[in-house]
């Protein structure tokens, strides 16, 4: 088979392969013990789960990490005679075993954590603080595509921060390429619009919503000042991934109220016909078109509508 050029993009196949094989020896799994203790690296994820949590038993660990219960129930027998784990029969119902640590297996457990942490601090001790914000984004992407089920840490509405304004720039300007076509000059006016932000100080009523999910943006919205009396609403994006779940709605909401408290009488907006998802929240919101008007930008035509709400 002919080797792929070297300019060529890897498939996601390959690229997971190189991926797994990178981290595996980054993180020192390849070693007899891990972290260089008396343990596997299951046994001491089995660890993790019993001293982290309650009311376990042999099932729920056996489903949850993937494991064979006959290799889950050597293992458990192993830390029974170890002195390390003891079994109680469930009240609920007595034919399950509740699983728990006794103060050996807690003991065993405590230097595994502290070596797991400084392995973790050691690997991003030399990252600057944007790359910290870049890496968390990125594991937490990688999670989220491989296992959606997976529970996600709850989104939170922040303020707006160092690296947000290349951030969202960038995302916006890849969002709205892909899904509508939209040219290099929409990048450039959300960036025109971010410096302009940044720029001015916040005692003019002026406001930022940033939805964090474990550290990943994953939406915005933002509250500038048209004159004393009228805000308005720009730049609201929620990630793909995060559609259906109603943070555009939370944000916009967010910005309506943020709007009240500033003092505005009217919050005004400016959009696209095509952005029908948009344009839904909007009407929900209360917000009124009062004139559209077609006009060619970004590479595209549209028509373009003045959307406003009376506060």
């Amino acid at each position: 088979m002919d080797a792929r050029p070297a300019d060529t993009e890897p498939s996601p196949e390959e690229a997971l392969r190189a991926f797994g094989r990178f981290y595996t020896r980054r993180m020192g799994l390849l070693e007899h013990g891990f972290l260089a203790s008396n343990f596997t690296l299951t046994q001491a994820r089995i660890l993790y789960e019993l001293a982290t949590r309650e009311g376990l038993v042999a099932s729920t660990i056996a489903r949850e990490l993937g494991l064979d219960a006959g290799y889950l129930s050597r293992i458990l027998t192993r830390f029974k005679a170890a002195g390390l784990l003891e079994a109680t029969p469930s009240t609920k119902d007595g034919r399950r075993a509740i699983l728990e640590l006794t103060a050996a297996g807690r003991a065993a457990f405590a230097p595994l954590d502290r070596a797991s942490q400084m392995q973790a601090a050691e690997l991003v001790d030399g990252l600057a603080s944007s790359d910290r914000s870049r890496l968390v984004r990125a594991m937490s992407e990688v999670r989220s595509l491989l296992e959606p089920a997976i529970a996600e840490p709850p989104i939170r509405l922040r303020d707006f921060e160092v690296g947000d304004l290349g951030w969202i720039a960038h995302r916006q300007g890849l969002l709205y390429h892909h899904e509508y076509g939209f040219d290099a000059t929409f990048e450039a006016l959300v960036a025109e619009i971010l410096v302009a932000f940044a720029r001015r100080p916040r005692e003019l009523g002026e406001r930022a919503w940033i939805a964090d999910r474990g550290g990943a943006t994953v939406g915005s919205v933002f509250l500038m000042r048209d004159s004393a009396d009228v805000g308005r609403l720009r730049l609201l994006y929620v990630e793909p991934a995060l559609r259906g779940q109603k943070l555009g709605r939370r944000l916009v909401d967010a910005c309506i109220e943020g709007a009240r408290e500033a003092g505005y009488s009217r919050l005004v907006l400016w959009t696209n016909d095509i952005l029908s998802s948009a344009l839904h929240i909007y009407q929900a919101a209360g917000f009124t078109c009062v004139a559209r008007k077609p006009h060619s930008s970004f590479g595209q035509e549209m028509v373009g509508e003045d959307w406003e709400l009376a506060l």
